[in-house]
């Protein structure tokens, strides 16, 4: 797994159908290195303190090869890594190979795998279209939440050393299923 692209997002006021939404879901990639801190990545809007951020949501990262499937899907936006709020964009993440536990040493950081994220209305918002919200349930391509252990930098091209494997806990995929099923999905 290497870093393809680090993603800062601001925050932002958005009129959804006559209703104002404040996020920071509309992340892009930034040329220079980004800070990971104990419960959020330094300079990036979280607005929903609740469900954003904190110490086991402190950075998410996304599969850039996910991004071919959902690219079929929409094939009108304009695709710029970053697009489902991830902070780190990471070539061949496999959330059904990612254990609960396992951490990894990136750049100069070490980071522990958490949970898998929960799509929430701000996708779609996002992607002009509520469809994905449960395009993206339906699916087993969550990426990851990762906690901090040791804070530092990480950039583009910064490839993850795995330190610790911890096979016993469940997959981040298996994690994600059982969070479907006891929603009825």
């Amino acid at each position: 797994m290497k870093i393809v692209a680090t993603n800062i997002g601001e925050r932002k006021e958005i009129d959804w159908k006559g209703k104002i939404v404040t996020t920071g879901i509309f992340k892009f990639p930034v040329d220079k290195p980004i800070f990971l801190d104990v419960e959020k990545v330094k300079d990036d809007a979280i607005c929903d303190r609740e469900h954003h951020g904190g110490i086991d949501q402190a950075v998410y990262a996304y599969s850039e090869n996910h991004y071919s499937y959902w690219k079929e899907l929409y094939p009108n936006l304009d695709w710029e890594y970053g697009i489902f709020g991830e902070n780190l964009t990471v070539s061949d993440l496999d959330e059904s190979q990612l254990h609960v536990g396992d951490t990894f040493k990136v750049g100069g950081v070490v980071i522990e795998v958490t949970k898998p994220r929960q799509p929430c209305m701000k996708l779609g918002v996002r992607f002009n279209d509520m469809k994905i919200v449960k395009q993206f349930w339906q699916q087993d391509l969550p990426g990851v939440y990762f906690k901090i252990l040791q804070t530092g930098f990480v950039k583009s091209g910064d490839e993850f050393e795995q330190i610790k494997s911890c096979p016993q806990n469940p997959t981040i995929v298996e994690v994600y299923k059982s969070k479907k099923e006891g929603k009825g999905m």
